[in-house]
Order: C-alpha cells, then sequence, then structure tokens
C-alpha cells in the first residue's frame, strides 16, 4: 500500500465583506468563519476610508453601503466581538487611514487580552495606487508615504507578524492597465516605500522588514496570460530584493500576495455568466505552485449588480474549497516549469516591466510619476472599451450572445441585498452618543499631542494609539492630518487636447458642431461625481470620449459635494450635466443635487446619471427629472454622447 502523497496547506480563503452597521457585519463574519472561511477581509465604508465621521456633510448616503462604518473604538470593538483577534488573520482594505484602523485594532486585542506581538494580519495602506485609481486618499503624496513608513516601522518593532502594506496592483488592472503596467506601477510603489523605509532601521534588520511587504493583485479572465504575470512578479520582486536592496536570504525575497479575482469585468448582462468568469480566474493565481497566492478571495456573481448577499458569498468561498479540498492540485509541484511557452510569455512580460520601471526611474520614481501614470492608465483604459465597442474582444452576453433567458437566480428580491436606510441614521445617532460618554479632557490632550507628532515628523502610530483609547473619532483623527499636512487632489489623467484617436466619431463630431452653432457656442458638458466614490474609470471614459467628440467638458475629479456641482455648473453654463456614482447611494445624492438646482434656477439643464443602479432605482430617478440613467450593460459609449448632444440640442428642447 502506497503513501498517500503529502498535500500542500490550502491558501487562506476569505470573503471581502461588511455592510450597515459593525453588529450585522460581526454576525456575518461569524457565520462565514463558521463556513470554513480561514481568515477575514474587512470591507469598510467610504467614510471611514476616507477620514470622516458618519455625520459629515460628504458622508450622506454613503454610511454603510460598500463597507461597514467604524467611526470609534466602539465599533471597532463591536466588530469584533466574540471574534478572538490572537487567533486571527485579518485583512483590512484601507489606506489613508490606515494607522488610525490599525491603531483602533490594536486597541481592542489589547482589551481583549491579546499579547499584540502575536497578531496576524495585513493593512493595504498603498496611497499612491489611490490617486491613480481608487481615489481614498486624504493627504499629499509625499506625508502619505511618510504614514506608510510609519506603519511599517511601528509593526517590525511591535506586531512583527503583521504586513504593514499590501502593494496593491488591484486597482491598476481595474482601472485599464496592461500586464506590463501592473507589474511595473505595482514594483515602482513598492521600491517607493522601500527607498523611505531604509534609512529607518539598522541595515541589519532591513532584509526582515523588506519580507513584512506583501502585493495583492487582480486576476483577469486572459488567464494565461494572468498566470504568466504572477510568475513575473516572483521573479522581479526577487530580483529588485537582491540586486537594489542587496537581501540575501531568499525567504525575505518571496513574492507573498493576496488576491480578488476581476471585478471589472463581471456583467450586468446575464450575470449567472460570472461564477464561470470568477472560477476561471482563480486558476491564474492557483495553478502554478511557484506563483500561487497566499490568501484568495473571490467576488460574488452578482456584485455587477448591487451588494451580494450572505448566500452569494458562501457560493464564491464553496468555489475555493472544493478547488483546495476535492482536487488533488495541492499534491502536485509546479505545472508550468519548463513550459517553452509560459517561460516566453514571462520573459515577455518582465521585459516590457523592466523597460517601463527605468522609466518610471528617470522620472524620479513613483511618487513624481503619479500623473504620467495616471494619464497611462485612461489611455489603456481607453483602448480596452474601444475593443470592446467594436467587437474587437469578446464579451459574453455584451457584444456577442446578446440573448438569453432570464436567470431564475434573480428572482424575490432581485438578485442583491440592499442596505436599509435607517442604517444612517441609527449610526449617527450611536456617533453622538459616544461623543457625550468619553471623557473630552482625555480626547482634547490625545488630539494634541497626535497633531504635535505629525508636525515633528515623528512615528504617529503611539499617538493614534492612544486616540484610539481615548475614544477619538475617525473624522477628528484624519482632521489632525488634513490640518497638519493639507488635503489633495489627485490628477484626474484627462487631457482637454483633443486625441487623435477619433476613428468612428466623424457623425458625432459634426452634430456637435451643428448643436454648437445652434447654441452659439462650444457644448458644455460638465461630469461630476458627488460624494466619496473614487472609483473614477466610467467618468474619465465618458469624460475622454465626450472631448473626442468636440465637446467643451469640465471634470475636476472625484468626492464633489452637490453644492460645489451646481456651482460648477452655474459658472462654467453647462448644457448637460452627468453624474457617476457607483457606491448605491445615488438616490440621495441625486435628491439632494436637484433640489439644489432648482433652487438655483438650473432645472432647465438635463442631468444624466451613470452607476450600479437597480431597476427600481433607475425608475425612481427618472420620476425625479434625470433624463438618462446608464448602468454597466451601457458600454457603447457613442450611443450616450448621442443622448447627450441630443439633449443640448436647443431644437429638440423647442421641439419637446
Amino acid at each position: 500500500m502506497t503513501d498517500a502523497p503529502r498535500k500542500d496547506r490550502p491558501w487562506l480563503i476569505r470573503t471581502y465583506a461588511g455592510h450597515s452597521t459593525a453588529k450585522a457585519s460581526n454576525a456575518l463574519y461569524r457565520d462565514n468563519l463558521a463556513k470554513g472561511q480561514t481568515g477575514l477581509s474587512v470591507a469598510f465604508d467610504l467614510p471611514t476610508q476616507t477620514g470622516y465621521d458618519s455625520d459629515h456633510t460628504l458622508s450622506r448616503g454613503e454610511v454603510g453601503k460598500v463597507g461597514v462604518p467604524v467611526s470609534h473604538l466602539g465599533d471597532m470593538r463591536a466588530l469584533f466581538k466574540d471574534i478572538p483577534l490572537e487567533q486571527m488573520n485579518t485583512s483590512m482594505t484601507i489606506n489613508a487611514t490606515a494607522p488610525w484602523l490599525l491603531s483602533l485594532y490594536i486597541a481592542v486585542a489589547e482589551e481583549q487580552g491579546a499579547d499584540i506581538s502575536n497578531l496576524q494580519g495585513t493593512v493595504q495602506n498603498d496611497l499612491i495606487k489611490e490617486y491613480l485609481s481608487r481615489g481614498t486618499y486624504i493627504c499629499p503624496p509625499a506625508p502619505s508615504l511618510k504614514m506608510i513608513a510609519d506603519v511599517a516601522e511601528y509593526c517590525y518593532t511591535s506586531v512583527p507578524k503583521w504586513n504593514p502594506m499590501n502593494i496593491c496592483s488591484y486597482h491598476l488592472q481595474e482601472a485599464g492597465a496592461t500586464p506590463e503596467q501592473e507589474l511595473s506601477f505595482a514594483l515602482a510603489t513598492a521600491t517607493a516605500v522601500l527607498d523611505q523605509l531604509r534609512p529607518r532601521v539598522a541595515e541589519k534588520d532591513f532584509p526582515a522588514l523588506v519580507g513584512r511587504i506583501s502585493f495583492f493583485v487582480n486576476a483577469g479572465i486572459r488567464f494565461v496570460t494572468e498566470m504568466c504575470k504572477m510568475r513575473a512578479f516572483v521573479d522581479l520582486w526577487d530580483e529588485i530584493c537582491e540586486v537594489r536592496y542587496g537581501v540575501t536570504d531568499p525567504k525575505y525575497r518571496r513574492f507573498r500576495y493576496g488576491v480578488q479575482v476581476n471585478s471589472l469585468g463581471l456583467t450586468e448582462q446575464q450575470p449567472e455568466n460570472n461564477v464561470y468568469r470568477i472560477l476561471i480566474e482563480m486558476l491564474a493565481v492557483t495553478l502554478s505552485k511557484k506563483a500561487r497566492a497566499r490568501a484568495v478571495q473571490l467576488p460574488a456573481w452578482n456584485e455587477a449588480l448591487g451588494l451580494p448577499r450572505p448566500w452569494d458569498q458562501q457560493w464564491s468561498m464553496r468555489m475555493q474549497q472544493i478547488l483546495a479540498y476535492e482536487t488533488d492540485l495541492l499534491e502536485f509541484d509546479d505545472l508550468f516549469d519548463g513550459n517553452p511557452a509560459v517561460d516566453a510569455k514571462v520573459e515577455e512580460l518582465k521585459s516590457g516591466a523592466r523597460a517601463e520601471l527605468a522609466n518610471i526611474d528617470s522620472m524620479g520614481g513613483a511618487i513624481d510619476s503619479i500623473d504620467y501614470m495616471k494619464s497611462r492608465l485612461v489611455e489603456s483604459n481607453s483602448e480596452r472599451l474601444g475593443r470592446i465597442e467594436a467587437g474587437e474582444t469578446i464579451v459574453v452576453g455584451v457584444n456577442k450572445w446578446q440573448k438569453g433567458e432570464p436567470s431564475p437566480l434573480m428572482t424575490g428580491d432581485g438578485g442583491i441585498m440592499t442596505v436599509d436606510p435607517k442604517v444612517e441614521a441609527e449610526q449617527i445617532a450611536t456617533l453622538n452618543a459616544w461623543r457625550t460618554q468619553r471623557n473630552e479632557g482625555e480626547v482634547a490632550a490625545a488630539l494634541k499631542e497626535l497633531r504635535t507628532a505629525a508636525a515633528e515628523g515623528r512615528n504617529i502610530m503611539p499617538a493614534s494609539i492612544v486616540a484610539a483609547k481615548a475614544g477619538v473619532t475617525t473624522g477628528e483623527w484624519a482632521a489632525q492630518m488634513r490640518a497638519v499636512h493639507g488635503e489633495y487632489r489627485g490628477p484626474t489623467g484627462v487631457g482637454s487636447g483633443r486625441s487623435n484617436k477619433t476613428e468612428g466619431l466623424d457623425d458625432l463630431r459634426m452634430a456637435v458642431d451643428a448643436v454648437s452653432d445652434r447654441l452659439g457656442r462650444r457644448l458644455k458638458f460638465l461630469v461630476g461625481k458627488p460624494g466619496l466614490d473614487g472609483h473614477s474609470n466610467g467618468a474619465e471614459q465618458i469624460a475622454v470620449r465626450a472631448r473626442d467628440c468636440g465637446m467643451d467638458i469640465v471634470y475636476e475629479g472625484i468626492r464633489l459635494t452637490p453644492s460645489e456641482i451646481v456651482a460648477a455648473a452655474t459658472r462654467d453654463g453647462a448644457d448637460v450635466v452627468g453624474l457617476s456614482i457607483l457606491s448605491g447611494s445615488h438616490i440621495p445624492l441625486i435628491q439632494d443635487l436637484i433640489s439644489q438646482m432648482q433652487s438655483a434656477g438650473l432645472s432647465h439643464i438635463p442631468v444624466i446619471v451613470g452607476g450600479i443602479i437597480p431597476d427600481d432605482d433607475a425608475t425612481r430617478l427618472i420620476e425625479m427629472g434625470i433624463a438618462r440613467v446608464y448602468t454597466p450593460k451601457d458600454f457603447e459609449l457613442n450611443t450616450i454622447m448621442a443622448d447627450i448632444i441630443t439633449l443640448a440640442d436647443p431644437e429638440q428642447t423647442a421641439a419637446e
């Protein structure tokens, strides 16, 4: 009788989750752990990510929508109630407020009696990609980089098993990055952080600190290329650690990464097909032992429609468990070593990435190249969408084989979970109650010390932990960072000049010229992103296409209040206003904006809206007076451009 083959340990199985309140999210986490999840992955709501309390003006409509609100120690305590943090591996997708959320986590762990040196997990803590793709930054790049280093230095000395940063290329791919751009932009970020960290520790300790840096990546549908990309990441990181930083111990040069597979490619049309997409994409980061992920979290099949239900998340988790425990994958060495096709593709990707890295280095590194990288991403995303529009890239159910049967998975509740609007009021009430019961003297002293530490350039982690224990709120912590370092508006990547990529736009350009003649000036289109949603890809692509059609565009980037958008429409004489909202906060934000436009005498300006908007909500928006509603199924940008031209046409208005 032969011995059974020894199997490798499975990767950490996670589900990215959090919504409504800390109490509701705690129940979800405990249920998922009981179902076999082996690590936690916490999604925070946008106010928490961008450093605002739940009652701030910009938080309106955003509380508890895309994650859990954590405004203070009481929320963090409730989030992990009955979950022993010393035994848990917790990933927190948090960036600008990473020092603060980690401080709250440490404070709760200490309350539980944990030895914090045993805590295991990760804070994402990658601000550079926030400027490029996701938009939850607070401060300018240089002080943000310093705060990243503060977390890394503190963790190295006090929480040595914690990963203080995920270099996050996930959102770069979501923003349109090619594999070569994903490799090079992420590795450039890593070197910027390590260059900042190197002077902070003794030379003999630096390799161990390098070994705590981890990555968070995306795996797209071209799974052979994606698998080769992961092998290229392994090789390039090993090379950078050894050559650039002199790390001789191979274990400290290991490319350690977690993954969520591609959410950008999930379709609103025939959404059941997303199950296959998610499975295929998971293979890219699990099949090759040399480049296998340390942790995997999968989106649910219905995330292009809205917030997944617990059953949807369970289905995605079962996909991981079946691959890890039912198949024989973990019994084998690497399946691709020595494969000439794989080797050739890996070398091609590495060559392209090295060339781009050299280009970024010549500009002074990642911090000095933010504008350049942003413009490249917008350009790459435009090319990607153009290939889908032209049918060169086939997306099943979207631009080919669109006819299909209705999905039985979407009956009853519409296939998604919705957050009760009462959640926001309840969260604000508990926040106010928290403020009244704390010791204001301790809070004031903690805030003064925090601000002094930031102003003097000291590591802000010790002062942040003291502030967490004193009852300071998320908004109060971030306000000190804003006061010391200032706020920042990232580049939009949308240039003012027309592109020379005008194929197929002649008729639209002629129509814009004709309407502009009737208006007596160039047709002006204002693109706005109200609220805290920083996923700007859609807004950028609409702005770029409108520009290339000859419209005069106004696009000032993310995180605007409705009043700021109304002011811009008044100041710039907008003919059409377009809003992009992907966080689910469209109803309250648009109600506010429409009310303010009426008060400002702008009711005559047509407003169009794009985002992840359920059919019932789309009907409500039309009833409010919105002229057009677009969702991810409306991928043909030229059709949207034709609508804008029609809405701006004074002849059309007169006819109506």
